[in-house]
């Protein structure tokens, strides 16, 4: 059976993107398309994707949503991605705005508001174009209310339709006041511990849990992790509870997008059967940040959300010990002040060895993929991560920490069986012995191209990642149909 899907994500390249989600949503529905589904695209009209020039037409449909006692228009926009179509969800005083959730000084004010209605426009967008799914694909908080507005308002019109939700970072919940519930117009049946309801707030994250017929993480690791009180942020346990219908699926990498082969951005392209390239690519990086290392020195590179999370709290504690190595390093990356302004007090520390550009450059960020030897990721917790996929392709050699997709994907040295470098430990001694470690590979260099090449020959492409949600629309199509055609589950509440 040719499946049906809808993508519902607030986020994706090539349109508009903060973090690896993007970057999922606009590779997964092409690599679907493969594999014979039907699939259409849908998120918000933001600033950000007039302003980068993409083409965007007026479908000329034009959709009232409820939103508490208002009803609001939205008008409906269409484009196209690799063959996909994209619907963009457009109402001017919600999205068009400078960022997506947040600005510098917090979160925007009304982002209840401006998700619920992005959830219900994309519901009432699929009945005016008649699309049917079989399965909507949720994607994070912003789209949490989906699967629970399917189980209730919508249940008769979509009594054939599956759920299912993936959680990029269990981190982001999406939490509302209480208060602001009547905003969502779903029936108050929903807003309790077992549903809607967390801790005295609305928790939108735990609605796409709870209501969703299947729930996905990115990596098989992470779908571990979560169900635990370490990770799971104040949500293991509803995820225990779904464990039967909880599974890991790791993000795949577009590799018509990272491949040193093909990159137009890097200074002269490479291969595993010639690495010549990569000398060049480095030499480039080295003067884009003007460091005085030489070529023949090892190059950490580091492309991140500069974040306690992805590990920059231990490294903060082992820079000084790091840059006393023969070594130089490069940053890319935004993220807390505190870390803005350390890496910029250590650069001026440091001139020569390490670069550091608190910003988003995505010609950048292939140039040091290319250009660097080694790529660091401590995280303390990881969902899947992309970069140290991309970072194999480009034959840069991750270390990182056992943790999530970073264990999933990466195998540990060990004299020459793995792939890169992994620590177990979240301290900055293990941090820095597994740097030394990779460093005393490096200058062994008969050793080291034997890595760069092993490490290019890997496969996380998208192919087997889709595959895999294929199967898992299938278990859920198949599950939902088993259900009786409902009514409406839950008594209504007045809009």
């Amino acid at each position: 059976m040719a499946l049906n899907v809808i993508i519902a994500s607030p986020e994706a390249i090539p349109f508009a993107k903060t973090g690896g989600l993007a970057d999922v949503a606009g590779a997964l529905p092409a690599a679907l398309k493969k594999l014979g589904c039907r699939v259409a695209l849908f998120m918000p009209l933001y600033r950000e994707v007039r302003d980068k020039g993409f083409k965007a037409e007026s479908t000329g449909i034009s959709l009232n949503i409820p939103l508490g006692r208002r009803t609001i228009t939205a008008e409906l926009f269409r484009g196209e991605n690799r063959g996909i179509p994209v619907y963009f969800i457009k109402r001017d005083e919600y999205f068009d705005r400078t960022y997506l959730y947040t600005t510098p000084d917090g979160d925007y004010f009304d982002n209840l508001e401006r998700f619920t209605f992005f959830s219900r426009a994309l519901i009432e967008a699929a009945v005016a174009l008649n699309l049917r799914p079989d399965v909507i694909h949720c994607n994070d908080w912003q789209t949490g209310l989906v699967p629970a507005y399917i189980k209730s308002i919508y249940a008769p019109s979509f009594h054939q339709t599956a759920t299912l939700f993936t959680i990029h970072n269990i981190a982001y919940q999406g939490l509302f006041p209480t208060s602001f519930f009547d905003v969502t117009g779903l029936p108050s049946g929903i807003y309790n511990p077992e549903g809607i309801e967390y801790w005295g707030k609305m928790n939108l994250l735990k609605s796409g849990i709870v209501y969703s017929d299947i729930v996905t993480t990115v990596s098989e690791g992470y779908s571990r992790e979560i169900q635990t009180p370490e990770f799971g942020c104040g949500l293991d346990g509803i995820l225990k509870k779904r464990s039967g219908s909880l599974f890991g699926v790791l993000n795949g990498v577009d590799y018509s997008e990272w491949n040193p082969e093909t990159d137009p951005f890097i200074a002269k392209n490479y291969s595993s059967a010639d690495l010549g390239g990569k000398s060049a690519c480095k030499k480039d990086i080295l003067k884009e940040y003007s460091l005085d290392i030489t070529p023949a020195e090892p190059l950490i590179g580091i492309i991140s959300r500069l974040a306690d999370q992805k590990g920059f709290d231990i490294l903060s504690e082992a820079m000084d010990e790091i840059m006393g190595l023969p070594l130089g390093m490069v940053v890319l990356g935004t993220g807390e002040k505190k870390y803005h302004q350390l890496f910029e007090k250590l650069s001026k520390k440091y001139p020569g060895k390490l670069g550091v550009k608190v910003k988003f450059d995505n010609s950048l960020a292939h140039k040091i993929e290319a250009g660097c030897d080694i790529f660091l990721m401590p995280s303390r917790y990881e969902p899947c991560g992309l970069n140290q996929m991309y970072s194999l392709r480009y034959g840069t050699i991750p270390v990182v920490r056992k943790t999530g997709g970073l264990d999933d994907t990466i195998r540990d040295y060990a004299g020459g069986a793995g792939n890169g470098f992994k620590f177990a430990e979240y301290s900055p001694p293990a941090l820095v012995n597994k740097v030394k470690e990779a460093l005393g590979v490096y200058n062994e260099r008969k050793a080291w191209e034997k890595l760069e090449k092993k490490a290019m020959q890997e496969d996380f492409s998208w192919n087997m990642s889709a595959k895999r949600y294929v199967e898992l629309y299938n278990l859920a199509v198949k599950n939902k149909r088993k259900e009786p055609v409902p009514e409406t589950p839950f008594k209504k509440t007045a809009n």
